[in-house]
């Protein structure tokens, strides 16, 4: 028993604190923890890397969630059949013999149907037991006739008889898994069996017991029925024609079709079996005229017409009928009235293919009982074989226990630098990074709506295999570098946790700062777009400019009179356009050289101050702002889109964020060699900077001097003024 008051460590990780799970007494006093101090509270069993047999055993109702009493139902139930709960943090592959608790009753019949097992696979001297042993139920009990699932098969028996009527259960009926691995029957398929065998007898013997009418050809009845049927409307179609021509000759014309309709025929390729004319009429129309069984029969329905001749007609009115009235044809539709309606009411079609003397043999035989009393003996071992079961629950636990309360209780192996959580799916490559948080997602749209919460960059990709079918959809956080690259349509590798390679492509982004980098980089990578953008746009309207300029000149070059002399250069607006360009420039040329000038006056310790103040001003605002947002990242509202129910604010900081992405670097003790054979030439570059300057530094002079020489005529002016009024 653990203490009341059990003393809990707990770990300070990424910013919240975590319980520490290093002891059996610590999982055994997991009931008292407080559950706001448990990381999660509730995960799916699906769309998670872990064993789903494992899940499926811890859960217990078969929702599909794993909840906290689930947990600690699990660690009660193993830790009653292991000597000490230390065993389960081992989290070993094989659950050693020794480890298992023979003190109480369970525990002894535990260790010795595992001792059953390992004697079933030939492993006697074995003196531990691995999951992979006790979940090979198919080798476990391949040579036992009983395993207690209530389940039989032809192997259980060795009576011809009792095999004979297993496998027909299995064949009319249908079959369940044995243990064994072998198709069987339970009780309830063959209490079906026998119950579709007394039903399709009493309903034969409702049929024998009644008028002979419901059987008007014996064991023919339903081949005649069947070709009565096919033709009916016809033969009735027939009759009624011939009812009309007797009410007025007029209409028998009519009745036997146009002759242009046959007209109609004549051109076209009439195939054998009359297809074309099945709508006209099924023999000449007359008035009460009755049908012609052997001749004049439109070839379309001749072969029906044939078959009702010999399988109905004859077998009741007798060899030799050539012909049949309406009064006959009224009699056999009512003959088979009740038949179809007997028909109708058939009860154990299951069984039918047995046929009812064989159905009637079984029915009169013990074999019922006999079965019965096999399935019971079967059942009788139900204890003994769910200890075997046992076995394999608690190998499965002991195995993987302890991993799950890492990823649960605690999210110890998220925040692990070796290890990963059961949540991570694998490892996404794009874009020179390796994304090591990325979580499998069944509906990208659905669960972009909480994961938006969790300030995280989230790129959502599809992932394909090539010469598969399958299709996963994972959300990828990236926590390092910048997004200029990342763009919906971008393809990249994911690895999943079984180190198969899917193709992946951005089909969704979730836009959020990634780094800090990336926040000081910012508003110069956009002052850089917006001047790219300016010029772009410069070019393109002084391009038009040009193009319509030029195609103006043409066209008035096309009206203007040839003799008269062209307009001379305007030299002296050129040389003002000039000047004006160069008062700018040297204005730009002044403000930089007052700058570096104030820079170069600074003492030494004052220039990095200053350009620190600099880069603050122009990132400090988004630095700050990208700060704030990096220190909300949650990991909790993605895991709570895929289901989860996260009870902590399981924080991404900057620190560990950086961990979770890595950037391409090259390997340590990489040789580079700097001669790049395509690199670009500078020499261009550098020939506009150094006329750019040469611009600069001559505006500048130029913008000077032209102050100078304004304000020197200035002060003389206001020199010769000041005398004047001194003599006056």
């Amino acid at each position: 028993m653990t203490p009341k008051n059990h003393t809990w460590k707990f770990a300070r990780v990424s910013g919240f604190d975590q319980v520490v799970l290093e002891s059996g007494s610590d999982l055994l006093a997991l009931d008292q923890l407080d559950q706001k101090l448990w990381v999660a509270l509730s995960c799916p069993t699906t769309g998670v890397e872990f064993d789903t047999r494992t899940l499926a055993l811890i859960d217990s109702d078969n929702d599909g969630q794993i909840r906290v009493p689930e947990i600690l139902a699990a660690i009660k139930w193993a830790a009653a059949r292991l000597k000490t709960p230390d065993s389960l943090l081992n989290s070993s592959d094989t659950l050693p013999l020794e480890a298992i608790n023979d003190t109480n009753e369970e525990g002894a019949q535990l260790l010795a149907s595992a001792k059953q097992i390992l004697a079933n696979l030939g492993k006697t001297e074995a003196t531990a037991i691995s999951v992979a042993d006790s979940a090979d139920t198919t080798k476990i009990f391949a040579q036992t006739r009983f395993n207690g699932d209530g389940i039989i098969t032809p192997a259980t028996t060795t009576d011809d008889e009792l095999q004979t009527i297993i496998k027909a259960v299995c064949d009319n009926i249908g079959t369940t898994t044995d243990r064994s691995g072998e198709q069987g029957i339970n009780q309830e398929q063959l209490d079906q069996f026998f119950n579709e065998l007394q039903d399709y007898s009493d309903w034969w013997k409702n049929a024998e017991e009644a008028d002979i009418a419901r059987l008007p050809l014996a064991e023919k009845s339903e081949a005649a029925a069947t070709i009565i049927t096919k033709i009916r409307a016809k033969v009735e179609d027939y009759f009624t024609r011939c009812r009309m021509a007797a009410f007025d000759n007029r209409a028998t014309a009519a009745l036997n079709r146009n002759a242009e309709e046959y007209e109609a025929l004549a051109s076209q390729s009439l195939s054998a079996n009359g297809s074309e004319i099945a709508d006209f009429p099924l023999a000449q129309i007359a008035a009460d005229k009755p049908l012609p069984l052997l001749e004049g029969i439109n070839p379309a329905w001749a072969e029906a017409i044939s078959q009702l001749h010999t399988e109905v007609i004859e077998p009741l009115f007798g060899p030799g009928k050539h012909e049949l009235n309406a009064a006959e044809w009224r009699d056999i539709v009512e003959k088979f009235q009740a038949y179809e309606t007997w028909l109708h009411e058939k009860k154990g079609a299951a069984v039918e293919t047995l046929g009812l003397p064989r159905i009637r043999e079984l029915l009169s035989s013990d074999t019922h009982a006999r079965l019965i009393t096999l399935i019971a003996e079967d059942k009788a071992l139900e204890s003994e074989m769910n200890a075997i079961d046992a076995v394999e629950r608690l190998a499965r636990y002991h195995r993987d226990l302890y991993p799950l309360l890492n990823n649960f209780v605690s999210f110890r192996d998220f925040y692990s630098p070796t290890g990963k959580a059961i949540f991570q799916a694998g490892t996404l490559y794009l874009d020179g990074r390796s994304c090591d948080l990325c979580v499998l997602v069944d509906d990208a749209a659905k669960h972009a709506t909480l994961a938006t919460l969790s300030k995280a960059y989230l790129a959502y990709c599809q992932c394909t295999r090539k010469g598969s079918n399958e299709k996963i959809t994972i959300a990828a956080a990236f926590t390092g570098g910048d997004s200029d690259q990342l763009i919906v349509g971008r393809n990249g590798i994911f690895y999943d946790r079984k180190g198969q390679d899917w193709d992946a492509t951005i089909t969704k982004i979730i836009e959020n700062p990634i780094s800090i980098r990336q926040a000081i980089l910012a508003p110069y990578k956009r002052f850089g777009r917006m001047i790219n953008d300016q010029i772009e746009k410069m070019a393109s309207a002084r391009d038009k400019a040009a193009a319509d300029k030029a195609a103006a000149n043409i066209s008035t070059t096309q009206k203007i009179d040839t003799g008269k002399p062209p307009t001379p250069f305007d030299i002296g607006k050129f040389v003002g356009i000039f000047a004006a360009v160069a008062l700018a420039i040297g204005a730009l040329g002044t403000v930089l050289v007052s700058i570096f000038s104030g820079f170069a006056a600074l003492a030494w310790w004052q220039m990095p101050l200053a350009i620190l103040g600099i880069l603050t001003l122009i990132s400090g605002a988004s630095v700050i702002l990208a700060w704030l947002k990096l220190r909300q990242r949650n990991l909790g509202r993605i895991l709570d889109a895929n289901g989860w129910a996260v009870n902590a604010r399981v924080k991404i900081n900057i620190p560990f964020g950086a961990s979770l992405t890595g950037t391409a670097k090259l390997p340590a003790h990489a040789q580079r060699r700097m001669s790049d054979p395509y690199k670009s030439s500078n020499t261009g570059a550098w020939i506009w900077i150094i006329l750019l300057i040469t611009l600069a530094v001559g505006g500048a002079y130029y913008y000077t001097k032209l102050k100078t020489d304004t304000a020197q005529p200035n002060a003389a002016a206001a020199s010769t003024t000041q005398t004047t009024d001194s003599i006056q």
